[in-house]
């Protein structure tokens, strides 16, 4: 049975995970078939934004505890330390790689987001959440750490402090406490429609202009400690794009008080 489906619509990629009766839990084929459908996305220059749900009545219940006994047979060094895409390793592309789409992704959440399901909802640029669900870090109630990409973006998130309390205790908290802390954009009541009805506004904007957004402050949120080369990325993306196809789209569609055409 497929673990992850994809369908594009109106520019739109829908990624949905599909193990509902598992409450979306990672095996190794789930956790391959994630990044495979991130992956497929990347050059699919259609795709102007993706809504990242899962099926069912939570979004990501974490790491299956079956899997965890039989990944716990093999060497971890060998596991862990081969960096097989990119900077990383599949656990931690898992979460990555929908921070690493040039597109904007918008992740729904609902029931429960456990271990590497926060962390997955973490590499989306935007998190909206059911009123009520809960979420942990809930790697050191299995004795371990968060390894799915969740200390490189934790820290974009949220204090120290609270990285601190929540990787130390598992503590679950609920989505109104996430919103506090500044790991979910805003607690609503459909997610999901929330999610589909920004990425519907993102399609109206242009698309170059998009990507570009997205990458600019991928630069600056990596670069804190460099104003100078921030601001010589800023004024470079802002020149690559005055003037070019989509930009003058936009001013006619403004001042013709019309939706813009991309194709």
């Amino acid at each position: 049975m497929a673990r992850v489906s994809v369908e594009i619509k109106n520019h739109i990629a829908h990624v949905t995970l599909t193990r509902s009766d598992k409450m979306n839990a990672l095996d190794p084929d789930m956790m391959a078939a994630i990044v495979d459908a991130g992956e497929s996305l990347r050059d699919n220059d259609d795709v102007r934004a993706v809504v990242l749900s899962g099926a069912g009545k939570s979004f990501c219940a974490g790491l299956d505890v079956m899997s965890f006994a039989s990944m716990a047979s093999k060497d971890p060094k060998e596991m862990l330390m081969p960096r097989t895409h990119g900077n990383a390793n599949l656990f931690q592309q898992v979460a990555l790689v929908w921070r690493k789409l040039p597109m904007p992704v918008i992740c729904a959440l609902q029931g429960v987001a456990y271990g590497g399901g926060l962390q997955i909802a973490l590499g989306a640029d935007v998190r909206f959440a059911a009123p009520g669900t809960k979420m942990s870090v809930m790697e050191m109630k299995w004795g371990i750490v968060p390894d799915m990409g969740g200390m490189a973006l934790l820290p974009q998130l949220t204090r120290s402090d609270v990285i601190r309390k929540l990787t130390y205790t598992a503590e679950p908290f609920l989505s109104e406490q996430a919103l506090a802390w500044g790991l979910v954009t805003d607690v609503v009541d459909d997610p999901l429609k929330a999610a589909v009805t920004l990425a519907e506004e993102i399609v109206d904007r242009s698309p170059s202009a998009i990507r570009a957004a997205k990458a600019l402050i991928d630069f600056a949120e990596t670069h804190t400690d460099d104003v100078d080369a921030v601001l010589l990325e800023e004024s470079r993306v802002q020149a690559s794009l005055i003037g070019k196809p989509h930009q003058m789209e936009v001013i006619a569609a403004n001042l013709q008080k019309r939706r813009p055409n991309f194709s």
